[in-house]
């Protein structure tokens, strides 16, 4: 088995009434991110507060968190996400400029999604849709090229995999390629509020089977994430660690009834992979692992 690549999703669009817990401020991020990289995170993902920060603007926002962190550790994985705009460039352009400033990774979303919440009649509500094009997704690979950025790649439906592999069967899947596979939880991660509606398989596993089905054979690096839900708790962390996979943990992605601490969901990941007889990855040991181009 390989040593396990922990990826920590530090706050995301979780607010702070739902979790007092999460870090919003650049200095909380710097310091929450250190934290988790201490705690065994191998990779580190964050959102700045405006998602509508564009371009110049959100790379010097987002480096306000992350230039203390690479300070201190010239080697650590972060990777920021996807601004709002009208176009390709509005909505990724500022990878470019977080790429020249040290930043290793950049996300690659290969596909279109309905996401939202339930209404009083329990039906799909309120709702927007998370759309990249077939054009779009030739865009960021090129981008990802260009910069020499690692793509870490969301997979929200099978059909965003089968894109991620016609890429890879072509020889155009950019350099670093890091697979996560987004299972629909229990609670709606919009709102934090139990929920039938939501997108994409289910964290159990038989959908687990279903995804290492398509990716038998492909030699991509893969792993799991509950999204509104609890990695640990769901079993899908313990999954993951047996069959040679890595696990996606934070506030981000967690739903359920308690408040952790993002350092409390790492170490309930550690504590698997320790009981399972598996290392936990070294920043440089993910780096060497999932070949990234810097």
């Amino acid at each position: 088995m390989p040593p396990l690549i922990i990826e920590a999703a530090l706050n995301g669009a979780t607010p702070r009434s739902r979790n007092p817990h999460v870090p919003v401020a650049p200095a909380e991020i710097a310091d929450a991110a250190l934290a988790a990289i201490d705690a065994g995170a191998a990779i580190v993902h964050t959102h700045i507060e405006r998602m509508d920060l564009t371009g110049d603007a959100a790379v010097a926002r987002y480096m306000e968190g992350y230039a203390p962190v690479l300070a201190a550790r010239p080697d650590a994985i972060l990777w920021g996400t996807v601004a709002t705009g009208a176009d390709v460039e509005a909505r990724f352009g500022h990878y470019r400029g977080l790429a020249r400033a040290g930043v290793r990774m950049g996300a690659f979303d290969p596909g279109s999604v309905n996401l939202g919440t339930h209404g009083d009649d329990g039906l799909p509500g309120a709702s927007f849709v998370y759309a990249t094009s077939y054009r779009d997704i030739a865009w960021l690979a090129a981008l990802h090229d260009a910069e020499r950025l690692a793509p870490a790649i969301a997979i929200y439906e099978p059909g965003w995999l089968r894109t991620v592999l016609a890429y890879q069967q072509a020889g155009r899947l950019p350099r670093g390629a890091f697979v996560k596979l987004y299972f629909g939880g229990r609670y709606n991660f919009l709102d934090g509020r139990r929920s039938a509606v939501t997108f994409g398989l289910p964290p159990t596993e038989r959908a687990l089977d279903a995804y290492l089905e398509l990716l038998e054979g492909t030699g991509l690096p893969w792993a799991v994430a509950a999204i509104g839900d609890d990695v640990v708790d769901t079993g899908l962390a313990a999954l993951a660690i047996a069959r040679g996979g890595h696990v996606r943990v934070g506030l981000e992605d967690f739903g359920g009834e308690r408040q952790p601490h993002n350092l409390e969901l790492i170490a309930e990941v550690v504590a698997l992979a320790r009981a399972a007889g598996r290392p936990v990855a070294t920043t440089a040991q993910a780096a060497q692992m999932l070949d990234l181009p810097r």
